[in-house]
């Protein structure tokens, strides 16, 4: 007895998914892998020029100061006194991260001058005022 026609066509119409699943957990994993995270301040700064400015590829901590001389980091405003508790947890948790200071070019200087004192006084030795080349 010869099997009807919808008895052959069910057959071939089933595929095994678990190839194309597994594959697809692998290209997710590598995408996760291969992708670089950046730090942001949140907030939008306007960075002086420079004709020395070098990139600096990583670092662990972005403090933006914006030009009403509030300072930002991680998208939450916080106050002078409170920079250098906070690096020292963040230098906690990875002592070989670096600080930029990401200042505005209308902020005062002596603001970018107490946030970069914190920041050395809480221990870091790696730390970059972010501008932009000319």
């Amino acid at each position: 007895m010869r099997p009807s026609h919808s008895e052959h066509s069910t057959k071939a119409a089933n595929v095994n998914l678990t190839p194309l699943i597994d594959m697809v957990f692998i290209l997710l994993i590598f995408f996760l892998v291969t992708a670089s995270f950046t730090k942001e301040a949140g907030i939008e700064v306007d960075r002086p020029s420079a004709q020395t400015a070098v990139r600096q590829e990583a670092s662990n901590l972005v403090i933006a100061i914006d030009k009403n001389n509030e300072i930002w980091v991680e998208n939450r405003n916080i106050d002078i006194r409170t920079i250098r508790a906070y690096v020292e947890q963040q230098q906690a948790q990875n002592p070989e991260g670096s600080v930029i200071i990401l200042a505005d070019k209308d902020s005062r200087a002596g603001m970018t001058v107490d946030v970069l004192d914190q920041v050395r006084l809480a221990g870091v030795t790696k730390v970059a005022i972010a501008a932009e080349r000319e």
